[in-house]
Formats: structure tokens, C-alpha cells, sequence
């Protein structure tokens, strides 16, 4: 199955940028923002700041059999890029 990949920037309260990608199995652009909103609160930065201009389809790629476990239980994957936590 296909993966929609969003290439996203956030910008913590304290000025710091993270940069990660939101993978999901559906494309659809206002979802790729929640799910980025709904990840950055789980890191402790809910209070960052990430506008859909700043999460924007990228492309789509074959299945990535490593993050079907959190594609299934969460519809979405997280690929840490830049500024993210380990």
C-alpha cells in the first residue's frame, strides 16, 4: 500500500524548528496537519506552531513495512528529520 508523505516544519514556543515528515496511508492535506499538531503535543511541544503551508504533500512512496505498526494503531508515522527529540 502506498504512503502519502507531508515534509512539515514546526516552530517550537522557543524558537526552535522541527523538522519531520507525516506519513499516512491516505492523502489528504488537513489531516496530515492534525496528526503533525496531535505528534507535537505528545513530544511536549503542543504549543508549536505548524500551519498547513508548512506541512505539504511531498510524495508518495512504496510501503515502508518499519512504520506499519504506527500507521495501524495511530493512522500516521513519524519520520524525525531535523530538531526532533531521539
Amino acid at each position: 500500500m502506498a504512503i502519502h508523505v507531508y515534509d512539515t516544519y514546526a516552530t517550537a514556543s522557543s524558537g526552535k524548528i522541527l523538522h519531520f515528515d507525516v506519513l499516512m496511508r491516505v492523502k489528504d492535506d488537513d489531516l496530515a496537519v492534525k496528526y503533525a499538531k496531535a505528534w507535537l503535543a505528545e513530544i511536549g511541544e503542543a504549543d508549536a506552531t505548524v500551519k498547513s503551508g508548512n506541512c505539504a504533500f511531498c510524495h508518495t512512496t512504496a510501503d515502508l513495512p518499519q512504520y506499519d505498526e504506527a500507521l495501524n494503531q495511530n493512522g500516521y508515522a513519524i519520520y524525525k528529520l531535523e530538531g526532533c527529540p531521539e
